[in-house]
């Protein structure tokens, strides 16, 4: 069982909208810091291990730079994910570019910047000389197909547009290696938010035999895996988070009957998880707006999709906190919506609540991490600040809420008729 419990009460939070009108999105500095020391320590058998943060998760500079003090680097996919990673301190192969239909400009940013460029198709090879010249380090994304299965949120590996086929793989490191490029990674993500611990020991195994085949077919030596992301967390309360422990002693074990024999080691494997880092440690605060009765009961928030589109988007569970209502019976069901133009616009379907009233907070749980960085302005909505809340128990803005201003900002207006 998870448990879903909030870093402030109601009093607290009540007294935080005085400064700060909701919706905000609020995370936990101290929760974050610790998570991130207990991702490390799990995986301290590793020689330089290091989790690449992705950076789409939770694109804040106050996030990042946590992050960094604690070890991380960052994993970037965007031209403003590069210039947010350097301009929070990280450099050179503390950054993982992936490339995924990259322009020239970005091919020459991530070499600017000296990442590890990460390369998702293997016409890509000639895109990246072309663009910046090869780097004396390269990764490939590896796409297994139908060798391994995905999950909804990815979807099916052979039908993804992302990554190398088997057949190519080993071909992109014979070119490379032929092109004089001296250092070599191999990457895959081939799940999105997974909870059996099981299929990451298998990606594993996947990626340790795929580099002693890479190496026996092409004489290019891996040096550098990484496993990518993916790994859950538990957003209902019934849900059995991964357990990192199993996976560490099961990789290990791997590494020792593949990896040593075959002459790799040492081998760096590095993560690059997001939503396992910051996910459980983001909180969309908000007020009821409107409780009405149609054909069901309705709790209108002033958040909607524009917040937080999980929910919406992939019909995603996020558990639901009526701060001072957590002892009372939950004996009521609801539709907790939003305001948009869509019918798709639910944080939640029927869910057992207590009785809510116009006016009363609600936390929207889990939302550190592909919250607001997937929000956006349709009906003209405006994107929320974002709070810390900092380890000594102050809080700080880290992001102040759109305004009007701000949306009509990039806009061009006809002239008014005299």
């Amino acid at each position: 069982m998870a448990e879903k419990n909030l870093p402030l009460g109601r009093e607290a939070l009540e007294k935080l909208t005085e400064t700060y009108p909701t919706p905000f999105h609020l995370y936990d500095e101290q929760a974050i810091r610790e998570n991130a020391r207990r991702f490390y320590k799990v995986f301290d058998w590793i020689d330089g291990f290091r989790n690449h943060f992705a950076v789409k998760a939770c694109p804040n500079p106050a996030i990042l730079s946590i992050l960094r003090e604690e070890g991380m680097g960052v994993d970037c996919s965007s031209l403003s994910e590069l210039i947010l990673a350097e301009r929070t301190g990280f450099k050179g192969e503390e950054i993982v570019f992936t490339s995924n239909d990259t322009p020239p400009d970005e091919f020459r940013e991530a070499a600017r910047l000296g990442a590890v460029i990460n390369l998702d198709d293997i016409s890509h090879i000639g895109e990246l000389e072309r663009a910046a010249g090869l780097p004396e380090l390269i990764s490939f994304r590896y796409n297994p197909g139908k060798a391994r299965s995905g999950n909804v949120l990815i979807g099916e590996p052979h039908e993804a547009k992302y990554g190398l086929t088997g057949e190519q793989v080993l071909e992109a490191y014979r070119i490379t290696k032929e092109k004089g490029v001296k250092r070599f990674g191999l990457h895959t993500m081939v799940a999105s938010n997974e909870l059996d611990s099981a299929y990451f020991v298998e990606t594993a195994r996947m990626l340790f035999e795929l580099a002693v085949r890479i190496k026996d077919g092409s004489g290019a030596e891996i040096e550098l895996i990484n496993m990518g992301g993916g790994i859950g967390i538990p957003y209902r309360p019934d849900d059995q988070a991964v357990d990192l422990g199993y996976i560490s002693e099961e990789m290990q074990k791997l590494y020792r009957q593949i990896i040593v024999p075959a002459g790799l080691d040492p081998l760096k494997v590095v993560f690059e998880c997001g939503r396992l880092v910051t996910g459980p440690y983001g909180f969309l605060v908000s007020r009821v707006l409107h409780v009405s009765r149609k054909y069901k009961d309705y709790v209108g928030l002033d958040s909607c999709m524009a917040n937080l589109m999980r929910p919406g988007l992939y019909g995603a569970y996020h558990h639901i906190t009526v701060p001072g209502k957590e002892g009372q019976s939950f004996d009521h069901f609801y539709d907790v919506t939003g305001s948009l133009c869509e019918n798709s616009d639910k944080f939640a379907i029927d869910r057992q609540l207590p009785k809510i009233e116009k006016g009363d907070l609600v936390v929207i749980h889990d939302t550190g991490a592909h919250g607001y960085s997937m929000g956006f302005n349709y009906n003209g909505k405006l994107r929320s600040a974002e709070l810390l809340l900092k380890e000594d128990g102050s809080v700080e803005l880290i992001r102040r809420a759109e305004t009007i201003d701000d949306y009509f900002s990039t806009m061009r207006f006809p002239e008014a008729p005299a």
